[in-house]
């Protein structure tokens, strides 16, 4: 299998995505269309990866509407998608879903809650990064799959083989470590979690998270 990843900032990479991907022995390509304008072709994409990002789907950028052009090929195809954040967003957006500012601008660890039981084995709450102040509208015959209490739509399952999560459960400790310095003044600015980038370091990444990703990944490429 060939993963392709789409990294859109150098400080949000794939995390346990790429060992997840690395235990089943596949073949692992990561792009960055927002520095080098270039994409995976359909063809050449066995699952594709989109991983989260400062920008927005909303915004008039060349690169972000030849995403979409990919992820409505990748649907077309049937081919498994994963979405965090600015990802999941772009596949809301993709098949017409709108992207409004969230109620509340999350940025830290905080609880998400399971809210659908079609995916076996997953825990009923989390604790979950969360690094965002927009949010998707849950697309048309997707079911809602995670919810938080500040913001309802925070992930969703379109069909057996797309996912997409507004929040993160990619990052391992290094990951979280490189957001946080990078990104410093983001968790400071009218955050509702009220956390510092320090907290957010201090907080280590709970060791199921991984083991959640796992799940979610084999679940859409089953």
């Amino acid at each position: 299998m060939r993963v392709n990843v789409l990294q859109h900032t150098p400080n949000e990479g794939p995390g346990s995505i790429k060992t997840w991907a690395d235990q089943h022995h596949y073949d692992f390509y990561v792009y960055h269309p927002e520095t080098f304008g270039k994409l995976p072709t359909v063809e050449e994409t066995d699952l594709l990866i989109i991983l989260g990002g400062p920008m927005s789907p909303n915004d008039d950028l060349i690169w972000i509407k030849q995403e979409r052009k990919l992820i409505k090929a990748m649907l077309d195809a049937h081919k498994p998608m994963f979405g965090a954040c600015l990802g999941g967003q772009q596949i809301a957006k993709t098949v017409g879903a709108k992207i409004l500012d969230a109620p509340h601008k999350e940025v830290g660890w905080a609880p998400v809650y399971l809210k659908d039981q079609t995916i076996p084995n997953l825990p009923e709450k989390l604790t979950a990064l969360h690094w965002h102040q927009q949010m998707f509208e849950i697309p048309e015959g997707a079911k809602l799959l995670f919810s938080s209490d500040l913001v309802k739509n925070q992930g969703f399952l379109l069909g057996d083989n797309v996912i997409g999560l507004q929040f993160h459960f990619e990052p391992e400790e290094d990951n979280v470590r490189e957001i946080a310095i990078n990104d410093v003044d983001y968790p400071l600015e009218n955050n509702d979690l009220h956390q510092t980038g320090e907290e957010i370091i201090a907080h280590g990444v709970p060791k199921e998270n991984q083991k959640v990703m796992f799940k979610l990944l084999d679940f859409i490429t089953k």
